[in-house]
């Protein structure tokens, strides 16, 4: 039998082993789907933020199913001992690890193109307009998802520190890429806030000095309103007295999901004025500088 088939049978009986071992089907291949029903009930109706939700959960699919699966599995086979009498079988290790990147390639597959289903009919948003680029994103991710799952199995000391492991990069990851949220939406909309008319002006007759409601936001409104050094602070924490001008988010239900717990809770004293706003961030200064 030629190595194309011994891989193929070695794909079937990882295919049968996966389905076969239920927590294992459920957090390589189930948590991703849950994750998209809450969400989508959750944001149901809001076009906007299923439109990132959902591509950021197929990303989220294609990473735990490569990366996560396979640095676990890797380490797992390497520390009971299976790797090393692979090499005393017939089975070429080429075959044995063709079986098992098959394994993951196929749970991604199945898991982006339920994704991109339930997006479409279940939530209604639109099917993804040039296929080949999303088939050619998922093959990228997989090969480099995959090759780093790898990598880490090699620095894990042994299985029982492998989900420490795996999810002190897999949890960051997909927090910070925007997997639940538009990484993008607060620093646009500040600048949008910083262009608005009369906000140079503003700033000019306030003495030039901002607050921010929270450090995230200053070095964006440094560059996008051109202060100097130190012109602009913070009164998060106590951190900086209040300036003549206050910049902080709006509260709604779309900042609130933003900031979760750590909503900003710094509030225009009396005699402010509004100075500009959209849905996202308000500014505020004293009324004798004000518009």
């Amino acid at each position: 039998m030629g190595g194309a088939a011994l891989a193929w049978q070695q794909f079937r009986f990882e295919r049968k082993m996966f389905w076969r071992n239920p927590s294992a089907a459920f957090f390589n291949f189930l948590l991703p789907l849950l994750f998209l029903a809450l969400f989508g009930a959750i944001f149901a109706g809001e076009d906007e933020n299923l439109q990132v939700i959902v591509p950021g959960i197929a990303g989220m699919a294609v990473m735990s199913t490569t990366f996560s699966a396979l640095a676990m599995n890797v380490t797992h086979l390497r520390e009971s001992g299976v790797l090393k009498r692979i090499h005393g079988t017939p089975l070429p290790t080429s075959a044995y690890l063709a079986g098992i990147a098959g394994n993951a390639i196929t749970n991604t597959a199945l898991q982006v193109a339920l994704i991109t289903l339930a997006g479409s009919t279940v939530f209604g948003l639109e099917w993804p307009q040039d296929w080949v680029e999303l088939v050619v994103f998922v093959v990228i991710g997989v090969a480099c998802f995959a090759s780093l799952g790898v990598a880490l199995s090699h620095a894990i000391p042994n299985f029982d520190s492998a989900p420490a492991y795996v999810n002190a990069v897999f949890l960051p990851v997909i927090f910070i890429s925007g997997v639940f949220y538009d990484a993008d939406d607060a620093p646009e909309f500040l600048r949008a806030i910083a262009e608005a008319p009369g906000v140079g002006a503003t700033v000019d007759r306030c003495g030039g000095a901002v607050t921010a409601a929270e450090h995230r936001a200053m070095p964006h409104l440094r560059w996008w309103l051109d202060l100097p050094p130190f012109a602009l602070s913070t009164v998060e924490a106590g951190a900086s007295p209040m300036q003549r001008v206050l910049v902080t988010p709006r509260d709604n239900r779309a900042m609130r999901r933003f900031y979760r717990a750590e909503f900003p809770s710094a509030t225009p004293p009396p005699g402010y004025e509004l100075v500009a706003r959209n849905r996202a961030w308000r500014m505020d200064a004293a009324g004798d500088c004000g518009p």
